[in-house]
C-alpha cells in the first residue's frame, strides 16, 4: 500500500516476509534483486538523497514510519516484533528500507578507464564495504567486482560502507585473464612493489585489489605498488592499503 497507509505483517510465513528474510544472504539478494538497509543515520540520509533507490519501509510502529517522512510512493509495512528483529540484524530498532539492487553491466577492459577505477576481488563483505567507503571518499566512481568479490549490497557491506554504494557505479568483472591485455594504465597493490610515494599517478587508471590471503593472480601484468611502512608489521590489511593508495591518487590529482 502507498499514500500514507501501512500494512501489518506478523507471520514469517508471509510471502513478503520470506523475501525480506532472504536478503540477509548473497543468494537472496541476487535472486530478488533487492536489499535491506539499516541504520539510524544511514536510513534517513539514503532516503533523502537516493529516494528512487527504495521501494518500501519496514518498522515496528506506524509512528516510526511517520517520523521518517517517506514519500507516498514507498510501500509501508508494520511488522511484528519477532519478524522485525529477525530482519534488523544490526539491532538498530530503527525502520528498515527495502532497496533495489542497480543493474550491473559487464566490465570491458578493452576500453580505457575514466578516472580512478577500482578492480576488486575482496570476498569479505565487511572488507568490501570499507573499501567502497574509501572509494567514494577519494573519487573512484567505478568499481569492477571480480568473480570472487562479495556482493556490495550484502548487509555487512552496507553497514561498513555507510551509504557509499549509492555514489558508485558497479560493473561485473570477468575472469582474471581478461586483464592480460587491458587498455590504459593498470596498477596493483603488492607489498613488494614500488612505493606509491614515488609513483607518478595518471588521471585515468585501474587499481587492482586481489583476494584476501591469495593476493594477486600469478602473471598479472600491472605496475606493482606498495604502501611504505615502518616494517613493524608484515603487511597492511587490504582495506587499509587500498584506502591509502586511493588517497595518494586523489592527492596527486588535486595537485594537478
Amino acid at each position: 500500500m502507498t499514500g500514507g497507509s501501512s500494512r501489518l505483517i506478523e507471520s514469517p510465513q508471509n510471502a513478503r516476509a520470506k523475501l525480506w528474510m532472504a536478503l540477509g544472504e548473497t543468494r537472496g539478494i541476487k535472486k530478488h534483486g533487492a536489499f535491506l538497509l539499516a541504520g539510524r543515520k544511514t536510513v534517513p540520509e539514503a532516503l533523502k538523497r537516493h529516494t528512487a533507490q527504495f521501494s518500501a519501509v519496514l518498522a515496528l510502529h506506524d509512528k516510526d514510519i511517520a517520523a521518517l517522512k517517506p514519500p507516498a510512493a514507498l510501500e509501508r509495512f508494520v511488522l511484528s516484533r519477532a519478524l522485525f528483529e529477525t530482519l534488523d540484524v544490526n539491532g538498530t530498532g530503527f525502520p528498515l528500507l527495502v532497496g533495489r539492487v542497480p543493474a550491473m553491466a559487464a566490465a570491458d577492459f578493452s576500453k580505457p578507464p575514466k578516472g580512478l577505477e577500482l578492480v576488486c576481488a575482496l570476498g569479505d563483505p565487511a572488507n568490501l564495504g570499507a573499501v567502497l567507503r574509501s572509494a567514494a571518499a577519494f573519487g573512484a566512481k567505478r568499481v569492477v567486482l571480480m568473480e570472487a568479490a562479495a556482493h556490495p549490497f550484502h548487509p555487512k557491506a552496507l553497514r561498513a560502507a555507510a551509504n557509499a554504494q549509492f555514489e558508485l557505479q558497479f560493473l561485473k568483472g570477468p575472469g582474471w585473464s581478461a586483464l592480460n591485455d587491458p587498455k590504459g594504465a593498470l596498477a596493483a597493490l603488492d607489498g613488494g612493489g614500488e612505493t606509491v610515494e614515488g609513483y607518478k599517478w595518471p588521471r585515468d587508471i585501474r587499481l587492482v585489489l586481489g583476494e584476501e590471503g591469495l593476493g594477486l593472480p600469478a602473471g598479472l601484468k600491472a605496475r606493482r605498488l606498495s604502501i611504505p611502512t615502518t616494517g613493524a608489521v608484515e603487511s597492511l590489511n587490504a582495506t587499509v592499503a587500498a584506502s591509502l593508495a586511493m588517497q595518494a591518487h586523489f592527492a596527486a590529482m588535486r595537485k594537478g
